[in-house]
């Protein structure tokens, strides 16, 4: 079992954990200095400007823009559809997966949907902005954690996560495809989405391989029988026997609930679900 794994703790679960409400507030903030007369500045400095757009009229790329652009705004909705789905979907992994696994995540995702946007989008005159390349990988990986759960679509319309994910990724992709055929801007950035869902993907399958670059390019299957949602896993099972069950809960007694490590956590949601 790699040390990476990460699993549900009973009685913890938070609606608001601390890093999605940290990054929602951030969020607002900004956004607020945004709607204040000195915020043309934050989109000069900090949003996503194409390399080699026009530094003599102050519209340059700077190293600081692939963390910075993630926290600009285009207007209410866009902020209020962001920040909806980070909570939507970011919430639950944060509570499976601890607060530092999420936030070394969701900053990974967004950084690298940065990259990609760029690259992707050489030469068109928009700059990007927005948390959705971030939101976006949180997405990828809560299909990834439970594909089978269904997402109703408009309220109404109930879809597997599985699919819903693949359908949207596709469609981001034929958008971005149509907006850069036509040599046009678009106030969508399509290639950001994507590029936080591949960056999303690649860096799980590194994690759950523990590690190893090379192990991310075999073939990748969902556990038939999946037990709980797990982001990545490995290493070997074992037989649990009784002796290290009353260990256990005699630790949990003595000490509490935290101070088990994360194999003890393991072990203990093996023999309840056994």
């Amino acid at each position: 079992m790699s040390r990476y794994d990460q699993q549900y703790t009973p009685g913890g679960f938070q609606v608001m954990p601390p890093a999605i409400k940290a990054i929602i507030v951030a969020n607002v903030i900004v956004f607020l200095f945004q709607m204040s007369p000195f915020g043309d500045i934050l989109t000069t400095f900090g949003a996503l400007w194409p390399i080699g757009s026009h530094p003599a009229e102050g519209f340059a790329f700077h190293l600081w823009q692939p963390v910075t652009y993630m926290f600009l705004h285009g207007g209410l909705g866009h902020i209020i559809v962001n920040m909806l789905a980070l909570w939507m979907f970011g919430a639950e992994i944060e509570n499976y997966w601890g607060t530092k696994d999420f936030v070394t995540y969701y900053f990974t995702c967004g950084i690298g949907a940065a990259f990609i946007n760029l690259a992707a989008t050489a030469g068109l005159p928009n700059p990007t902005i927005g948390a959705s390349g971030a939101i976006f990988g949180v997405l990828l990986a809560f299909g990834m954690m439970f594909p089978d759960r269904y997402i109703y679509v408009y309220f109404f319309l109930p879809v597997k996560t599985k699919y819903f994910v693949a359908g949207y990724a596709l469609f981001e992709f034929f958008s971005g495809l149509g907006n850069r055929s036509m040599g046009s801007g678009s106030d969508v950035a399509h290639f950001a989405h994507l590029g936080g869902m591949l960056i999303g993907y690649i860096y799980i399958m590194i994690r759950r391989n523990d590690g190893s670059i090379s192990r991310m390019f075999r073939k990748f299957s969902l556990p038939k029988k999946q037990q709980g949602p797990v982001l990545w896993q490995g290493g070997k099972d074992d037989d649990l026997s009784e002796s290290e069950i009353d260990r256990i809960l005699d630790k949990i007694s003595s000490r509490g609930y935290d101070s088990l490590t994360a194999e003890e956590k393991r072990k203990l949601l093996k023999a309840g679900k056994r």
